[in-house]
């Protein structure tokens, strides 16, 4: 079916499901009434709106730089304003002046637990600021592509997680409409499925924005939420939704809007956009200055989801990396039968650029071998090729992997952009950078998501790499005779 046609009957059907559904929810009210006007932001309209313009003209004044590439997505806490409005409004001011039609705002529940996914099909959202009309057949549309996808009012009852971002949008855009979302209890393919039917939904529009509703850690310990929401922010960072899930699952990661978040990621990468900004990090324990463990904390943060530009668009394409996660299994089942390299061609051209590249092979979640080039010598397929089997059967920590095991191994590879030296620390970003470090004949490197992995702040990781991998002391990265490099790696597995 042709692509013209195709939307033509997804709208119709949008629409026929938008009208059989309005006679099932015709009890409920045109508009939504707020929920938490008066308790987490101003009831009173002219209050409201002074106090967002003021933390807007802040976030403008204390960052004057524009993001010039295309904001598909923004990742916004839901606290009250006292507590998380600055740290939204850093996003948020970045949208004044741009065009979106419909915002799509996915949120958790925080009061009932649920299963699957809730989209409100109709009517309106009241704030103080007025009414927003809610894009029906968007949500239509939604709902008809999306098995897990219904209506149950009852979730976006006294619930706050939307409602706090419709104030903001209300105060940097016109003339927009908006689909509520609420996320239950999901897997990882639900989040994936409803990516899918929201990528139909948007289809070729350039006019969609997609909000993720979360706050970070919550617990009694501000050192541990520091080194949680690092950890968190590493794997949005890479856009790794699969990765976040994970985490989330595992409890390396933190966010009560995890899924909405994951589904996010998803959806903007099969879109084309792949670089996660992070605006501004704070948490509760900062704002009330109780930096202390014992104490209830929450983490915020606001991100841009962009289009990168340039020379920071993807290296390789979605086949590029298919081919070379079945190049590297290849090459290391043919070495395993045979004790020779595979003999492979290949006429990508990026794939005959010289990069470097590192293997990571993991056997049931546990490393089982991680071998790389930090600089391309070859061209990037015949390193993939080499390294793959070096990690299989060459790293000195692991026995050689046996053929009877190679059905057990994840295969994960990281290619690598060229190493940068830096002046000092302080321009190394966690989980977006690994590091080399180099001290006379001693060296050592980390991959990015060895911050992501283990959770480390910025001072144990270079202390860390310092010690285990170079031999030098812990602290030798302070010293000014000590060579620091950063880098970029894109991963995939």
């Amino acid at each position: 079916m042709k692509p013209r046609l195709m939307r033509i009957v997804l709208i119709v059907c949008a629409m026929a499901f938008v009208a059989a559904h309005d006679a099932c929810v015709l009890a409920q009210p045109s508009i939504k009434q707020p929920d938490v006007a008066g308790a987490f932001y101003p009831a009173e309209p002219g209050e409201l709106a002074r106090l967002i313009d003021g933390y807007l003209k802040d976030a403008v004044y204390s960052d004057s730089g524009r993001i010039e590439g295309e904001i598909f997505g923004l990742i916004s806490p839901h606290a009250g304003y006292e507590y998380s409005g600055p740290i939204a409004a850093r996003a948020y001011s970045r949208l004044q002046g741009r065009d979106y039609k419909t915002v799509v705002i996915i949120g958790p529940n925080h009061s009932m637990r649920f299963n699957g996914v809730s989209v409100y099909p109709r009517g309106a959202f009241k704030t103080p600021l007025g009414n927003i009309e809610i894009d029906r057949v968007f949500a239509g549309q939604v709902l008809a592509l999306e098995p897990c996808a219904a209506f149950e009012p009852r979730v976006f009852e006294k619930e706050h997680s939307i409602e706090v971002q419709l104030p903001f949008l209300q105060k940097v855009l016109k003339d927009f409409r908006i689909v509520p979302i609420m996320m239950g209890d999901c897997d990882l393919s639900v989040c994936r499925r409803l990516a899918a039917a929201l990528k139909t939904a948007i289809g070729s529009r350039t006019d969609v924005l997609v909000v993720a509703s979360t706050d970070m850690y919550h617990g009694y310990d501000y050192d541990e939420c520091s080194r949680t929401d690092s950890a968190t922010l590493a794997y949005i960072k890479h856009m790794d939704e699969e990765g976040l899930y994970r985490g989330l699952r595992d409890g390396f990661a933190q966010l009560c809007g995890g899924l909405p978040v994951v589904t996010l990621l998803a959806l903007a990468k099969s879109l084309g956009h792949d670089k996660a900004i992070v605006m501004a990090q704070s948490n509760s324990a900062i704002v009330t200055g109780t930096m202390r463990k014992g104490v209830w904390t929450v983490g915020y943060s606001s991100i841009i989801i962009d289009r990168q530009q340039g020379e920071g668009h993807m290296l390789l394409n979605q086949q590029q990396r298919a081919k070379m996660l079945d190049l590297a299994r290849r090459s290391i089942e043919t070495y395993l039968k045979t004790g020779k390299k595979l003999q492979v061609t290949e006429n990508d051209p990026v794939l005959n650029k010289e990069m470097g590249a590192f293997v990571t092979l993991h056997e049931k979640g546990n490393l089982r071998g991680c071998i790389g080039n930090m600089v391309g010598r070859q061209p990037l397929y015949l390193t993939i090729r080499d390294m793959a089997v070096e990690a299989a059967t060459g790293d000195p920590r692991f026995p050689p992997v046996r053929a009877g095991e190679l059905k057990d191994i994840d295969i994960e590879i990281s290619v690598l952009s060229p190493l940068e030296r830096v002046s000092s620390a302080d321009k190394i970003e966690m989980g977006v950078h690994g590091v080399l470090v180099r001290r006379g004949f001693n060296s050592g490197v980390f991959l990015p998501q060895v911050a992501t992995e283990t959770g480390w702040s910025k001072e144990e990781f270079l202390s860390q790499l310092c010690s285990q991998k170079a031999g030098l002391p812990a602290d030798a990265w302070k010293d000014k005779n000590t060579e620091l490099y950063i880098f970029t790696a894109e991963v995939f597995k």
